[in-house]
C-alpha cells in the first residue's frame, strides 16, 4: 500500500470513528478517535498473541511507512498552527502577554528542570544507567504544552476568558523555547557538543525571534496580498499560502516554522479579517479553516492511537510508562504554582487558575514526534536490549495518551467550576457598582 493510500485510509477511519462517536457516545470528537485507535491497537495486539489473526506487523509497517515525526512537523503542524493563530483574540492577548510570557519560558523551562532531576534520581534507583542529560531531554519534550491539543480539546469547552487566554497563548509560544531545550539538549547528549551561553543565546534568537521575525513580515506579505482582491474563492486560497509555500521557507532559512505560523495567523484574523477581506470571505473564513483542522487533527490522533503498534515493550518500560504520568504533572503544577505566585501580587485571577492550567497543559503529536527523532542503537539495558529511545518513546507515549484520555476528558467539571465562581463573584460586585470580578482587579 502506497504513502497516499495509506493516510486516505487513516482518514476514512477517523471520520468513520468520529460519526460512530457523534451517534453513539457523544465524547469530544478528538479523544474519541484517540480511545478507538488504541483499542483498535489492543484488539490487534490481543488477536495475535492468541493467534486469531495476526496484522500487528502489517499495520505497524504501514504507519512507519508514513514517518509520523516528518509527517507532522513537516506536514501538518503549519496547518494546525495557523488555524489556532487565526481564532486568537488579540487585545485578550496584550493584556496577559506577560502571564503568556513567563509561562512559556519560566514554566517550561522549571519543569524540564524538575522532570530531569526526579526520574534521573528514580533510574539510579532500579540501578539503570540513564544518564542525566538524557532525563532532561525527555523534560525538555514533555514540558511544553501541545497547542494542537490544547486547542483541540480544551478550548471548546468555554473557559473562563482569563484562563483560556493563558492557556492557549502559553501552548502556542512555549513551542519556540521547548525546541531551543530540545535542540541544545539533544546536541550534547548525541552530539558531543557542550552547551554554552553563546551558543544557546544565537540558537534562540534565530529559531524563536527569528521566527517570530518571519511571522510578522509573512503575515504581512499575505495581509497585502489578501487585501489586493475582492475574488472570495482567491481569499481563501491565499491563505493557505501561508502554511504551505511560508511553513516550507521557514524550514530553509532555519526560524521556527511553528512560531511563524501562530504568528500570521494571529494578524491574519485580527487584521485582514477586519480590514482586508470581502464579506463573503469573512463569513466564511472560519468554517474553511474549522474543517481543515478538524480533518488533520482526526488523522492527527488516530495516528497518535496506532503508534502502540509500533513500540515492543519490556517489564522496565512499564514501570517508567506508571512513574513518568505523575513525575509530569508534578512538575507541571510546581511550575505553574511558581509562576503564580508571582502573578498575584499583582492580579486577582480564578482560585482554579493553577488547577485548570495544571490538569489543562495537555501534551499532544509535537512530544511524540521529537521523542521518536532520538536516534536508536545507545543501549542502557544490556541484557534486554533496551536503548535510549524506546525508554524516551515509552515515556513520551503513556504522558500523552494519560493527558488526552484522562485529562482532556475530566477537566469539564474543573471548568464549570470556575465559571460558576466567576459568575458568583461578579453577581455582588453588580450589585454593589463593583464589576471587575474575580480576575481583573488590580492590587
Amino acid at each position: 500500500m502506497t504513502v497516499y493510500a495509506t493516510l486516505c485510509s487513516l482518514a476514512a477511519l477517523a471520520m468513520m470513528i468520529a460519526f460512530i462517536n457523534s451517534k453513539v457516545g457523544r465524547m469530544q470528537v478528538t479523544i474519541a478517535i484517540t480511545a478507538g485507535a488504541l483499542i483498535l491497537s489492543l484488539l490487534i495486539v490481543i488477536a495475535g498473541k492468541a493467534g486469531w489473526f495476526s496484522l500487528k506487523i502489517v499495520a505497524a509497517e504501514a504507519i512507519d511507512r508514513i514517518n509520523f515525526e516528518t509527517f507532522l512537523l513537516n506536514g501538518m503542524l503549519g496547518f494546525l498552527l495557523f488555524a489556532g493563530g487565526l481564532g486568537i483574540k488579540l487585545p485578550n492577548l496584550k493584556a496577559q502577554k506577560w502571564e503568556i510570557a513567563i509561562l512559556a519560558l519560566v514554566g517550561t523551562l522549571v519543569s524540564t528542570v524538575l522532570i530531569g532531576g526526579v526520574l534521573w534520581q528514580f533510574f539510579r534507583l532500579l540501578g539503570v544507567e540513564f544518564d542525566l542529560v538524557y532525563c532532561l531531554l525527555f523534560g525538555a519534550l514533555i514540558s511544553p504544552t501541545d497547542p494542537i491539543a490544547v486547542l483541540a480539546i480544551v478550548k471548546k469547552m468555554q473557559a473562563p476568558e482569563q484562563i483560556s487566554v493563558q492557556i492557549e497563548g502559553e501552548s502556542l509560544f512555549n513551542d519556540g523555547f521547548g525546541l531551543v531545550l530540545f535542540v541544545t539538549l539533544f546536541a550534547v547528549a548525541f552530539g558531543g557538543e557542550a552547551p554554552t551561553w553563546g551558543g544557546i543565546s544565537r540558537l534562540f534568537i534565530h529559531e524563536a525571534i527569528g521566527g517570530i521575525l518571519y511571522g510578522l513580515a509573512l503575515g504581512l506579505l499575505f495581509h497585502t496580498l489578501i487585501s489586493s482582491t475582492d475574488d472570495h474563492s482567491m481569499e481563501l486560497l491565499l491563505t493557505l499560502g501561508i502554511p504551505t509555500g511560508g511553513y516550507v521557507l521557514a524550514s530553509v532559512l532555519e526560524v521556527s516554522g511553528p512560531l511563524a505560523m501562530v504568528v500570521s495567523g494571529i494578524i491574519i484574523g485580527n487584521w485582514t479579517r477586519h480590514t482586508g477581506m470581502s464579506d463573503e470571505t469573512r463569513n466564511h473564513l472560519d468554517n474553511f479553516w474549522e474543517l481543515v483542522d478538524e480533518f488533520l487533527n482526526g488523522v492527527l490522533f488516530l495516528l497518535i492511537g496506532l503508534t502502540l503498534l509500533t513500540f515492543s515493550f519490556h517489564e522496565e518500560d512499564w514501570i517508567l510508562m506508571v512513574v513518568s504520568i505523575p513525575v509530569v504533572l508534578a512538575a507541571r503544577y510546581l511550575s505553574v504554582r511558581l509562576c503564580y505566585l508571582g502573578f498575584s501580587r499583582y492580579r486577582r485571577y480564578n482560585p482554579l487558575s493553577v488547577a485548570i492550567l495544571t490538569w489543562g497543559g495537555l501534551r499532544g503529536g509535537l512530544a511524540l514526534a521529537m521523542a521518536m527523532s532520538v536516534p536508536s542503537g545507545i543501549i542502557v539495558v544490556a541484557d534486554k536490549g533496551i536503548d535510549v529511545r524506546e525508554i524516551l518513546l515509552v515515556m513520551t507515549y503513556s504522558v500523552v495518551v494519560f493527558s488526552i484520555l484522562v485529562q482532556g476528558s475530566s477537566i469539564a467539571p474543573l471548568i464549570q467550576r470556575a465559571n460558576r465562581l466567576e459568575q458568583d463573584a461578579v453577581a455582588p460586585g453588580m450589585a454593589g457598582g463593583d464589576t471587575h470580578g474575580v480576575h481583573s482587579g488590580q492590587r
